[in-house]
């Protein structure tokens, strides 16, 4: 069990010194400044309101269905299936916990999957603390966009949302 906690900080501090290391790339903030704009404009379109510069800027970039969320949220189930697993068997050879390692990674990617969801419908304090590491992971991996980067979410959004409404 140790064992396994110490693998889950190691994975833990592994990505987020991936990410930290990332954001240090001058290329990557720009990034990020888009991926923020993204959230923001997201952010705007589910509160019904026009898709303006004015109104995506005042919206925040942290979003709860963010694929660094997702990412962040399955490194910690995966965690918590590695130690369920080996308390459940605890003499299995290497290779067979490997395997059903693997052979279990549908059914966390869709307990995943559905935590995300379930965090972006509702608000409520089971669904902060899911939530929450990946919100902090957010504040490294979005930043403040400018507003041509705005108009680009913006155009991005519409790109999406118009031939689905017009249908």
């Amino acid at each position: 069990l140790v064992l396994h906690l110490i693998e889950g900080v190691v994975r833990i501090l592994v990505f987020l010194g991936y990410v930290l290391l990332t954001a240090k790339i001058p290329e990557m903030k720009r990034v990020f400044a888009y991926h923020g704009a993204e959230h923001k404009t997201i952010r705007c379109y589910e509160a019904g309101l026009p898709l303006t510069v004015e109104n995506v800027r005042q919206q925040t970039r942290l979003h709860p269905r963010c694929g660094t969320s997702f990412m962040f949220l399955m490194i910690l189930i995966g965690i918590v299936a590695g130690i369920c697993i080996r308390l459940a068997i605890p003499k299995v050879d290497t290779w067979l916990y490997t395997l059903i390692r693997l052979a279990i990674l549908p059914i966390l990617m869709g307990i995943g999957y559905e935590i995300i969801m379930l965090a972006g419908k509702h608000d409520n304090f089971l669904t902060r603390i899911l939530s929450a590491p990946g919100l902090l992971m957010q504040r490294i991996t979005t930043k403040e966009p400018e507003d041509d980067i705005i108009e680009v979410g913006i155009a991005a959004i519409k790109a999406v949302i118009e031939p689905i409404e017009e249908t």
